[in-house]
């Protein structure tokens, strides 16, 4: 029994003196090997002893080699952990600072559309949004356009099956909001549109709009300019002019379209801006007596304007952005500029 005592004063001693994975296979083999092992020669007198003391005898072996192990394993560990710190010392500095780590932002449409919304909020618009499948109904008889009226092709609208189709803009929310809620109304309607265009440097067959509707009692055009030119210096700044072009939407009446001077080329003509000076911000005009009429409003008492804005166009207007295909490309190095 002493001699087990003693192989264990001996394991704990030689193992906390080995510096090495070689030194540390060795010590294993004196110790603990099968053949000439230390434990192996005291267990070879297993045999001589009377049967009533083999089995103290062996529980002692197990105590014995269950300490030489700790000992092996602690040396093992010591000896793991100081060849990770040379290997770290060696190859890394531990002291440098780590590389900044990558931050997401929002997209540059979503920060335009959130600051176009908090601009009719802060004016006591509501926001509301609606499905981007839409029904005939909603997105044209409701809205002045019946059936086989030119301005349905001028849409070029992506059809769906059942008589359903991809909106080709957000003026149908005008309607649903309407027959949901008795006038005064004044809200505001982001959301995704889909035409059938070419993709260019200016257009695209899905984009971004926001509608902006109010009704009330003695609502005229000039309250509709009025808003736009309190929106585009919000949105541009002083210097950048603001224009309305006579034009024709079956829902308003009369219509117009607005534009802002190019920031691309100043006014003096680009590719972006079509070589005009200018980009279209969206269309705008009166209600049409008759999409009042559809909502059951009477529209001798109440009058109001509509206005849809394209947020990819505000943007580039903004940011100096020259074609509107940069915003779905995912271009990082695009996109981390307005991070």
């Amino acid at each position: 029994m002493d001699d087990f005592s003693a192989l264990e004063r001996e394991a704990r001693e030689r193992a906390t003196a080995v510096t090495s994975q070689a030194q540390l296979d060795a010590l294993h083999t004196d110790l603990l090997g099968r053949k000439g092992g230390r434990l192996s020669k005291l267990m070879a007198g297993l045999a001589k002893l009377p049967k009533e003391q083999r089995a103290e005898f062996g529980k002692r072996a197990n105590e014995a080699k269950l300490a030489v192990e700790a000992a092996l394993d602690a040396a093992r560990a010591r000896i793991e952990s100081a060849a990770l710190d040379a290997a770290v010392e060696r190859r890394y500095d531990v002291t440098f600072p780590p590389p900044p780590t990558p931050r997401g932002s929002l997209h540059i449409l979503r920060q335009t559309l959130d600051e176009v919304v908090d601009f009719f909020r802060s004016r006591g618009f509501a926001v509301v949004t609606g499905p981007e499948v839409e029904t005939e109904y909603y997105n044209f008889e409701a809205l002045n356009i019946p059936a086989e009226h030119p301005a349905r092709d001028a849409m070029d609208t992506f059809y769906l099956p059942a008589g359903t189709l991809l909106r080709p803009h957000t003026s149908p929310m005008q309607m649903r909001a309407m027959l949901s809620n008795p006038p005064p109304i004044a809200i505001l309607v982001p959301g995704k549109a889909y035409r059938r265009d070419a993709t260019d440097a200016r257009h695209s067959y899905m984009f971004h709009q926001i509608e902006g509707l109010h009704v009330d009692r003695g609502v005229n055009f000039g309250h509709l300019k009025g808003f736009a030119s309190d929106l585009s210096r919000q949105l541009f700044g002083k210097t950048r002019r603001t224009r309305f072009r006579p034009s024709y939407f079956p829902f308003t009446e009369p219509s117009a379209e607005v534009d802002v001077s190019c920031a691309v080329c100043g006014g003096s003509g680009c590719r972006t801006c079509g070589g005009s000076g200018w980009l279209e911000m969206g269309g705008a005009g009166m209600v049409h007596p008759n999409v009042l009429r559809a909502a059951n409003y009477d529209p001798e008492t109440y009058t109001g304007w509509a206005w849809g804005l394209g947020i990819e166009r505000i943007a580039m207007v903004r940011h100096g952005i020259d074609d509107i295909r940069a915003f779905f490309e995912n271009d990082l190095g695009f996109l981390e500029q307005f991070a």
